[in-house]
């Protein structure tokens, strides 16, 4: 007997190899198999009579088989399978290709239903390889009691595995549908009653075997609500969370923020002064600040971060900047120290290969001066107790260590810092009060998408750019002006500047047939540029070899450097001019706008080769779009017209709870999942009133990362 959590290989035709492909799409169990929702439908609610097929237009026939027979090509070797399918109106020919075995499921007489496209055949009509099944009346879809769920109605699409075929996911999930009934439906009765939401069970049968296009709307609408009410309930949660904790008071020192700001070698823009305030402003107060600050690449996030960082220091407490890589903590650890060198800071980088701290010999404390010993400077609890900043990647708050008194966290690409990781630091910093938090990201989110998705966040947005910075000039490189493209890049080197090469792979070993790290270094350094000096950079290497290869990029010793997106962010090389982008067709355009922000940091005119060997025309608009705008944010709009939610932002790597059905732009569903959330959480906090949701929000923290 099947039930919700049987295991996928009991299901009737699904053996270990089905399993494992099924398990490979996260689908384990008959759970997992109801809540694999499709993402297209073909519409073959209407039955064409064969007379008036078209070709090159996708059909749904039915009619009688008249005859059936199996050849076998000698040239080809491959099976061909013949038959021939009439109606009141025409006959049809019908093709399928070593499947011989289909010649047994079905024989002259019966009465099938194909779904395909018609092909012309010398003035007649043909399918070739069109789907099948057997029906008993000319329509008896699933939803009106007969077999047909594969060429008749709304034929649900879902997304596979290598050798999974719609057919199978649609069989296996026509057996276990009728245990939609047993799912409970989490979402309480009011908030479904005042939202106009169907029940879970009806929305799980109607989104797999939908009538007609109401029943997939229905459907939609519930499971996506479903989606948008779960992240506005936990932002409200962690803000009513926040609301009742405290935090230290840290006052505007605005003198020595003068002194700061006068220091810097180039003029803060208005936004970055504007974000600055706002942050200071909440840093007053005895409620811990929590705070987004959003800024397309190069766009100053680093510095308005410092501003607030200083004034915790100056304030006599502690702030650390986590980082998601430890390139990126390097990174902004080298420009903390070079941008507070007339301060009375003591600055720590932490990471689990590095820890050190800027003046190394001599470090003033407590108005001493106090000699330190090479191997005390490199302990990372001497660090975290003894410097006033604290920069380090996120095993800052796992590692066994303790703050002194930490009252300012700033998290660089992690928005989603969840109440758990709060819990930690609050434990970490040595008392009950809560640190306040700024988050920071490069990552383009429109304004009203960020205030939706993170509704426990106040929003900061850099939408300027420092002035003197020029336009990088874009251009998509096809095949034929590769050579081209590399004089140009042999031009740029000579006149001193620096180049990126970003591969999607690693090695060839990933087998994805795309450029890997090694196969483009290899071929550019013995053919191509066998005179320049090259490096190469990526994710398996050891931490020191990385860090020996960047320092040797910075300094100019190494004129290419050949990387996988581990350069994304973090490596800040004014010298790089050029920024080559292998199998560009590979990356979203969000992250290739990322990319091309690594140049154009200096005075120096940059440029961003998009290469590409496709000549699909969806993926040349996308990739014209990236020479258009140089806008992260158009980018991303675009990008999610595109691709959806999950690969322009990539669920796990930036934090972005995984949308399978709401749209990022439905700003009616997402106002009315808000509403609904605010409401529900003023009435109970604790949620006891409704256990089943309760443990419904423990289990989605979990999957997207929150905790």
């Amino acid at each position: 007997m099947l039930d919700l959590n049987t295991d996928i290989i009991n299901i009737n035709r699904v053996g270990a190899t089905t399993a494992k492909k099924l398990k490979k799409l996260g689908v384990a169990a008959v759970r997992d198999l109801l809540f694999y929702f499709p993402f297209r439908y073909d519409d073959f609610s209407r039955v064409t009579p064969i007379d008036k097929l078209q070709a090159g237009v996708s059909a749904n026939v039915v009619g009688q088989i008249e005859l059936l027979q199996n050849k076998r090509s000698p040239r080809r070797r491959l099976y061909i399978t013949e038959a021939l399918v009439s109606d009141d109106t025409e006959t049809l020919k019908v093709v399928w290709f070593n499947q011989p075995f289909i010649a047994r499921l079905l024989k002259v007489g019966d009465r099938v239903s194909l779904a395909g496209k018609a092909e012309d055949d010398y003035g007649g009509m043909m399918m070739s390889s069109p789907v099948y099944e057997k029906v008993l009346t000319p329509l008896t879809p699933l939803y009106k009691g007969g077999g047909a769920i594969h060429t008749q109605g709304l034929v649900p699409n879902y997304h596979l595995t290598a050798n999974l075929t719609h057919k199978q996911v649609r069989f296996l999930i026509k057996q276990v549908i009728g245990l939609a009934t047993r799912v409970i439906d989490w979402l309480p009765f009011e908030v479904r009653r005042e939202a106009k939401l169907i029940s879970l069970a009806e929305a799980i049968r109607k989104i797999h075997f939908p009538k007609n296009n109401l029943d997939i709307n229905k459907a939609r609408g519930r499971l996506a609500f479903d989606e948008l009410f779960l992240i506005q309930l936990q932002a409200q949660l962690v803000k009513r969370n926040l609301s009742a904790s405290r935090a230290w008071p840290i006052a505007f020192n605005e003198s020595a923020t003068k002194q700061f700001v006068d220091s810097l070698p180039f003029k803060l823009t208005d936004a970055q002064r504007k974000a600055a305030w706002e942050i200071l402003r909440d840093l007053k107060k005895d409620q811990p600040m929590a705070r987004l600050l959003e800024g397309d690449v190069g766009s100053g996030k680093t510095v308005v971060a410092l501003i607030a960082m200083l004034n915790a220091a100056l304030a006599g407490k502690q702030a650390v900047l986590m980082a998601p890589t430890e390139i990126l903590a390097k990174q902004h650890y080298d420009t903390v120290c070079r941008l507070l060198e007339n301060f009375d800071v003591k600055v720590g980088l932490v990471t689990r290969s590095q820890k050190k701290m800027n003046n190394v010999l001599c470090i003033l404390y407590n108005r001493e001066e106090i000699k330190q010993d090479k191997q005390s400077v490199h302990n990372t609890k001497y660090i975290i107790q003894n410097t006033d900043i604290i920069i380090g990647t996120h095993a800052l708050i796992q590692e066994d260590i303790k703050f002194k008194n930490l009252a300012l966290a700033v998290i660089d690409e992690q928005h989603r810092f969840g109440v758990e990781q709060r819990k930690v630091l609050v434990e970490k910093s040595g008392g009950e009060l809560t640190p306040h938090l700024l988050s920071m990201t490069a990552t383009p989110i429109p304004r009203s998408l960020a205030l939706a998705l993170y509704g426990d966040l106040e929003l900061s947005v850099l939408n300027e750019m420092p002035k003197d910075r020029k336009k990088i000039i874009t251009s998509v490189v096809p095949e034929s002006k590769r050579e081209k493209a590399y004089e140009f890049i042999r031009e740029q080197i000579r006149q001193g500047r620096q180049v990126f090469v970003i591969c999607p792979l690693i090695d060839l070993s990933d087998k994805l047939g795309v450029k890997s790290v090694e196969e483009e270094y290899k071929k550019l350094d013995k053919i191509v540029f066998p005179e320049i000096a090259m490096g190469k950079l990526h994710g398996r290497m050891k931490s020191q070899e990385k860090e020996t290869i960047m320092q040797e990029f910075l300094a100019g010793k190494i004129k290419i450097l050949v990387a996988t997106s581990v350069v994304e962010v973090g490596l800040d090389a004014p010298n790089a001019a050029v920024m080559m982008i292998e199998g560009a067709d590979r990356f979203g355009l969000a992250q290739l706008h990322q990319f091309r922000g690594r140049v154009g940091r200096s005075i120096y005119q940059s440029y961003c080769f998009l290469f590409t060997d496709s000549d699909a025309d969806k993926t040349l608009k996308r990739l014209a779009a990236v020479v258009k705008y140089n806008n992260g944010f158009e980018l991303a709009k675009i990008d999610l017209k595109f691709r959806g939610p999950g690969q322009v932002y990539g669920v796990e790597q930036k934090g972005f709870p995984e949308l399978k059905l709401a749209s990022l732009f439905d700003y009616g569903l997402m106002k009315l999942s808000r509403e609904q959330a605010v409401k529900l959480v003023a009435t109970d906090a604790s949620l006891s009133k409704w256990p089943a949701l309760k443990e419904k929000l423990g289990e989605w923290e979990k999957v997207v990362h929150l905790e």
